[in-house]
């Protein structure tokens, strides 16, 4: 299957920094016209969309955040210099020569601006900058700054996606993949005439990127029995990786997740996906991420008595930065994988 990357872009571009996510939240709900049976958005946020399934017995869920990494500004300086904390997290190497966006009044376009190489000490040179070493050059003065941008704006960066070879190349693949992923999952099941084992939430979550925090509040909503994390991993695929640290490889198909620093995986969850799968001739891979976590770990846990959880992974390269990269046949095998789990989970002896 091919995908639809013009939609694709139109995801990813569109801005929502942690606790700001109100354009993206309004594209999902546009597009959930007519692929749910209804849908709610809760006081943090979060939009939840309930397909109906051939039983009522019990209740599957699958979580995809909509925010993404980004900056909040904290002070313009006398000369119009923008400061900033992060929201998300942020290798301070990867700012140099990166456009963003400041959200105030109006968007406004600047650069992040550190001190030129050619004035640094010799002592400075070849060291790893700082986040504190960087400001936002909006090209204004105080004045003109202040009439459009506060104390409290939130920044994200600006990035436009490309189709490189067989992949896709923009910012914020993290997690806006995924939030993709789940509005085609719920295209497909209208377009094919499917319908899910169980009552189906499928949930677009908030603040995942500074604490797993909207998928918090929407599991304990919903309370699934069975749960699905949505989200990208690292595809250490490139040169100076080892075999034992790739995580992933990016064209090796869907990652069916093992477990990450927050979450082992129920077994069974684990070995259903790779029988589905195989089923289904679904290109897949194993996941094991070392350090990370995803809204997994949130929808196992609060729920009383746990969910069966697992995930589906999206194999990424160059993670955190303007430049995240995925195949789009990996894309592909997520939507096929998520929505054949879950159309089949009354099919499988889940006893211990």
């Amino acid at each position: 299957m091919s995908i639809d990357v013009p939609f694709l872009a139109k995801v990813c571009e569109v801005p929502g920094a942690p606790g700001f996510e109100k354009a993206i939240r309004e594209l999902v709900i546009d597009q959930l016209d007519g692929l749910c049976d209804e849908f709610s958005v809760d006081h943090m946020g979060n939009v939840v969309a309930l397909k109906k399934g051939r039983s009522e017995e019990m209740v599957s869920m699958a979580a995809a955040h909509m925010d993404e990494i980004g900056f909040i500004v904290t002070h313009i300086d006398d000369n119009g210099f923008v400061r900033f904390n992060p929201l998300g997290g942020f290798d301070p190497k990867t700012l140099t020569a990166q456009r963003v966006i400041v959200h105030g009044k109006k968007d406004l376009i600047g650069v992040m601006g550190c001190k030129p190489i050619h004035i640094m000490e010799p002592e400075e040179r070849g060291k790893n900058l700082k986040l504190k070493d960087y400001f936002i050059d909006l090209g204004m003065d105080k004045e003109q700054v202040a009439e459009f941008v506060e104390v409290g704006n939130p920044i994200t960066r600006r990035s436009e996606l490309l189709e490189i070879g067989d992949c896709v190349n923009v910012k914020s693949l993290d997690n806006r993949v995924s939030v993709f992923l789940l509005l085609e999952v719920l295209r497909k099941m209208k377009e094919e005439k499917l319908t899910p084992a169980y009552d189906f939430y499928a949930s677009f979550t908030v603040q995942e990127e500074v604490g797993l925090r909207g998928a918090q509040v929407s599991a304990l909503a919903i309370q699934p029995d069975f749960s699905f994390g949505l989200d990208t991993t690292i595809a250490y695929d490139t040169p100076g990786s080892q075999p034992q640290e790739r995580c992933t490889s990016m064209g090796k198909g869907a990652a069916i997740k093992i477990m990450d620093s927050s979450t082992i995986c129920d077994y069974r969850m684990v070995a259903y996906m790779k029988e589905v799968a195989g089923k289904h001739e679904i290109d897949w891979q194993p996941e094991i991420l070392a350090a990370g976590g995803t809204d997994t770990a949130s929808l196992q846990r609060m729920v009383p008595g746990g969910s069966i959880a697992g995930a589906v992974s999206i194999p990424t390269r160059h993670i955190h930065q303007s430049i995240e990269m995925a195949s789009k046949t990996d894309i592909a095998a997520g939507i096929d994988l998520l929505t054949a789990c879950l159309c089949e989970l009354d099919g499988y002896d889940w006893s211990f």
